[in-house]
């Protein structure tokens, strides 16, 4: 299996596959604002960014996929988006599932001020929904909740590709005459 995942990870289709599908998140996520006027908390903006690092994990591998260097730096990247995004996520789902006065999200994201992304593109980082309200459910399951499974998914994704890199090549190398 680790052998399939480092002959993948060799290849740009599959970086761009990565990348695609967090790009099909982020997708879905602009449709529920814009499209079904569902109102993103602080929260749902904070794991937006998490997917974007996911994204560019993939972006970063699909570069120069054989190369050691630009595997890894995409196996950090998107890791660390995958891992950030679940730990937003499962915050996020406590805060829908135990709501309580002295547990509320912030009002406005709060984004380093060399990068404000909410006043860069206000339509897809501006916060207008609280963290704690539940508006869509799939199979009786909330958006956080459905996060945490595609960030789960994510993380494992990226760990056996780390540990994929681990993988020797063929180490028998025949002389071949004609290739």
């Amino acid at each position: 299996m680790l052998t399939v995942f480092k002959s993948w990870s060799l290849t740009r289709t599959a970086w761009f596959i990565m990348a695609l599908s967090g790009l099909a998140l982020e997708g879905a996520a602009l449709y529920f604002q814009h499209g079904l006027g569902l109102h993103p908390c602080v929260m749902c903006i904070y794991e937006r960014v998490a997917l974007l690092t996911v994204i560019l994990g993939g972006l970063i591998g699909a570069i120069y996929p054989s190369s050691l260097f630009f595997r890894i730096v995409a196996i950090l990247v998107g890791g660390w988006g995958a891992i950030k995004g679940i730990l937003l996520a499962v915050e996020h789902v406590d805060l829908q599932l135990n709501p309580a006065p002295w547990k509320q999200c912030e009002f406005r994201p709060d984004f380093p001020q060399t990068l404000p992304l909410d006043q860069w593109f206000p339509s897809i980082f501006q916060a207008s929904g609280s963290c704690s309200d539940i508006t869509w459910k799939f199979l009786g399951y909330t958006m956080p909740q459905w996060l945490v499974v595609v960030f789960a998914i994510y993380i494992v994704i990226w760990a056996i590709i780390a540990l994929s890199q681990f993988k020797r090549g063929n180490s028998t190398r025949q002389r071949r005459l004609f290739k």
